[in-house]
């Protein structure tokens, strides 16, 4: 979920929840790459997100 947007308004909405994209190497630095605004994927600092867990019926319905 993201937890501010400051300095990417236009990509990210603060309280929305957004798609992580596996990354291992971004997350060694400290990026998520993240499914933004446009649809497409960017790294994004992981400061601006907070973890949110899904159950396994929500999570199915939200991946479809």
């Amino acid at each position: 979920m993201c937890v501010s947007n400051r300095g990417y308004p236009a990509s990210l909405e603060v309280k929305k929840i957004y798609r992580v994209l596996p990354d291992p190497d971004a997350e060694k630095l400290g990026l998520f790459r993240i499914v933004d605004e446009s649809g497409t994927d960017y790294l994004y600092p992981q400061r601006r997100f907070g973890t949110v867990e899904l159950s396994e019926e929500l999570a199915r319905i939200v991946s479809r």
